[in-house]
């Protein structure tokens, strides 16, 4: 088997050494020469960096550990790439939350306005970023977990449309898959997902078991009778126990599939920002959570030398699934994942040009996605929605266009009206001064 060289952009982030156990947990499927963290933040990347040589000296002492902020250095000579940016960083997550929320609309970091900012932030360092490792490493697989995808997804699409080589994924269905195995108390590896939509906005239409039984019915009678926690509710903050727990609301209301938690901001805009607190957003939470937690457990990790006594530093959905997806890929495995690829057919009746999220088998050759066929209308509507605002977006960072801008956000369902459209708009052009195109 073939020992590949990694880089995954992104090094000083929270999820990092859940990424990190992840390969040392899968190297049987996915052997390693050499990993290489990257981040422009030195500071934080040290501290992920210094923890990720004691976790691989303990566990693949054989693999070579390299933390850097030199891309130079970083996408030299690598066969996949990693990815998980936060163009701006937490403060400007707070606000792409906290200004629509003074505004009156929904402040979501992947949703709504505050997705439409980070998005247009993302969208320059993705094509930097892509063209350094064409340039430095031509043949390497590019896996790109920033958010948000469905935005970051089209508009690399948009602007490589001959790339083969750039896979976007996200880990919510995965997280999901994990939380119905536990309600139906069954294996999640032997379960098999059918699901259609674009990314934080799809349904699963068929969860099969390994005797080809549809377990998705079973699964709706329980959730409607005793609601939804995700399967690691204990090591979650309360804003993600209220999403998950938004997904029995969905189903009374639209009982046909089971819903990704994201569509709650989109069908229930008015109630979400009536329980959002404009002065404690998710930003917050993470910041006293996870980020404090993570990075104080690194920093003890480091001081004692071994990670061996570490119960928070564990490979997570995400992390397994970043690794899973390469090992499928490096050794054309073709097992099934779901991911984000060009329509061209897959749902009959989207555009062609949207960049939906389906099932795939991935092999060497890339993702092979299952057809769909057609959708019925209501979800045919909601995604084309969807859909529109996502390409107006991303045009109007390509054009440089308010009009566009103003047009996406106008069209975004939690916000649907162009005067608070343009108050929103004009406020996150301010707040986004250094990292947007100008809109003329």
């Amino acid at each position: 088997m073939k020992k590949n060289n990694i880089v995954l952009v992104g090094g000083g982030s929270t999820w990092t050494p859940g990424i990190l156990k992840a390969m040392t947990t899968h190297l049987d499927a996915f052997a390693l020469n050499r990993v290489v963290l990257y981040d422009i933040d030195e500071k934080r990347q040290e501290v992920i960096g210094e923890f990720a040589k004691i976790l691989f000296k303990e566990e693949a002492p054989e693999v070579e550990v390299v933390y850097t902020t030199d891309k130079e250095v970083a996408y030299k000579d690598v066969d996949f790439v990693f990815c998980q940016m936060r163009t701006g960083g937490f403060d400007m997550r707070e606000k792409d939350e906290k200004i629509p929320l003074s505004l009156g609309v929904i402040g979501q970091e992947t949703c709504g306005p505050g997705g439409f900012a980070y998005g247009l932030r993302s969208i320059k360092d993705m094509v930097e970023m892509v063209k350094d490792v064409r340039r430095l490493s031509p043949d390497a697989w590019i896996l790109n977990y920033t958010n948000p995808a469905a935005i970051v997804a089209l508009a690399l699409d948009k602007i490589f449309p001959k790339e083969n080589k750039i896979l976007n994924i996200c880990d919510q269905p995965v997280n999901l898959l994990r939380s119905y195995s536990k309600l139906i108390d069954h294996d999640v590896n032997k379960l098999e997902p059918v699901y259609f939509g674009l990314n934080h906005f799809g349904w699963f239409t068929h969860i099969y078991d390994e005797t080809g039984k549809d377990r998705a019915p079973e699964l709706k009678e329980i959730i409607l009778k005793g609601g939804f926690r995700p399967v690691d509710a204990e090591q979650r903050d309360q804003s993600w126990l209220d999403t998950y727990a938004m997904v029995e609301d969905m189903l009374t209301d639209f009982p046909d599939y089971l819903p990704n938690t994201y569509l709650q901001y989109y069908l229930y805009p008015e109630y979400k920002l009536s329980t959002s607190d404009p002065k404690r957003t998710r930003t917050d939470e993470v910041r006293a959570g996870r980020e404090k937690n993570v990075f104080a457990e690194c920093r003890r990790i480091v001081e004692n030398g071994t990670a061996r006594d570490s119960k928070v530093v564990h490979n997570d959905a995400h992390g397994d699934m970043m690794v899973e997806v390469a090992a499928s890929i490096a050794n054309n495995l073709r097992k099934t994942f779901i991911v984000m690829v060009r329509n061209d057919g897959i749902v009959s009746n989207l555009p062609d040009d949207s960049m939906v999220e389906v099932n795939a088998s991935l092999g060497s050759n890339g993702p092979a996605p299952y057809a769909v066929g057609k959708i019925d209308t209501f979800y045919k509507g909601l995604i084309e929605n969807q859909y529109a605002f996502e390409k107006l977006t991303v045009e109007a960072y390509m054009e440089e266009s308010y009009g566009k801008a103003l047009q996406a956000l106008t069209l975004n369902r939690t916000i649907g009206d162009a005067k608070k459209a343009r108050k929103v708009l004009d406020a996150l052009i301010e707040a986004n001064a250094e990292y947007w195109p100008e809109l003329k």
